[in-house]
C-alpha cells in the first residue's frame, strides 16, 4: 500500500448504504492509499461533529480529508484521488479528448440518470412511473452506446482497467437494482443493454469494488427499512 507522511493522513468519511461514497473508497483502493473509513451510521438523522466540521455546506458524505484539506462531492474525490496520487493506474484518461469526454459521462449519470432513477423511486401513479420508466431507459441507452464505443475491446468504459466512468456508472448499480426489486421492470437486460449487463457483473466483482459494494440483497434490505415497505 502507498505510505502517506506524518501529517498527510488520510480519511474517508461515507456510509456503507451510500452510492456515493463507493466511489472514493474503490478510487482509494484503486491507489493503494492507506486511509481510515469512518462510518457515518445515521447520517441521515445524526451527523458527527467531524461530518459538520469537515463538509460545512452540503453537510452529506462522502469526505475525503487529507492532511488538513477536506474535499467534497464524490466525483471530485475521484480526481483529487488520482491527481493527489499520480502513480498507476491513473483513473482519468490522460489524453485531453478522453478526459473531457469522461467527465461529460460522469456528469450525465449524476445528472440525467440519477434524476431519472429518483424520479422512477418517487412516481406517485401509472403515468408518473411510465415517464419515469421511460427516461431511465433511454439513459442505459445513451450508456450502452458510450460503453461500446469507448471499451476498446476491454472489459470496461475506457479498456482493460477501471476508469472515471466506470467509478461514476457504478453508483447507480444498486438503487437501479432497487428499482428493479420493487417495480418488477428489469431495466437492465441482455435483450437491451448486453454490454451494460456484462460491464456490471465485472465491475461488482472487481477487487477494488466487491469489498466495499453491498449486494442486491442488502440494497433492497436497506430500503425497506428506509421507506418502510
Amino acid at each position: 500500500m502507498a505510505q502517506t507522511g506524518s501529517n498527510d493522513t488520510v480519511k474517508l468519511l461515507g456510509s456503507w448504504s451510500s452510492p456515493f461514497a463507493l466511489r472514493g473508497r474503490v478510487a482509494l483502493h484503486l491507489k493503494s492509499v492507506e486511509y481510515e473509513y469512518i462510518e457515518e451510521a445515521d447520517v441521515l438523522n445524526s451527523k458527527s461533529e467531524l461530518l459538520l466540521k469537515s463538509n460545512p455546506i452540503h453537510k452529506k458524505v462522502p469526505v475525503l480529508i487529507h492532511g488538513d484539506v477536506s474535499i467534497c462531492e464524490s466525483l471530485n474525490i475521484v480526481q483529487y484521488v488520482d491527481e493527489a496520487w499520480p502513480s498507476k493506474p491513473s483513473i482519468l484518461p490522460s489524453d485531453p479528448k478522453d478526459r473531457a469526454t469522461a467527465r461529460f459521462w460522469a456528469h450525465f449519470v449524476d445528472g440525467k440518470c440519477f434524476e431519472s432513477i429518483d424520479a422512477a423511486a418517487g412516481a406517485k401513479d401509472d403515468a408518473g412511473r411510465i415517464a419515469a420508466a421511460g427516461s431511465l431507459m433511454e439513459c442505459l441507452a445513451a450508456l450502452e452506446e458510450a460503453y461500446e464505443k469507448s471499451n476498446k475491446g476491454g472489459d470496461f468504459f475506457g479498456g482493460q482497467n477501471i476508469g472515471y466512468v466506470d467509478i461514476a456508472c457504478g453508483a447507480i448499480l444498486g438503487p437501479l437494482s432497487v428499482i428493479e426489486a420493487f417495480s418488477g421492470v428489469k431495466f437492465l437486460s441482455p435483450e437491451t443493454t448486453p454490454g451494460l449487463v456484462q460491464w456490471a457483473e465485472r465491475f461488482r466483482a472487481h477487487e477494488a469494488v466487491k469489498p466495499y459494494m453491498p449486494t442486491v440483497a442488502e440494497f433492497i434490505e436497506f430500503a425497506k427499512q428506509k421507506f418502510n415497505v
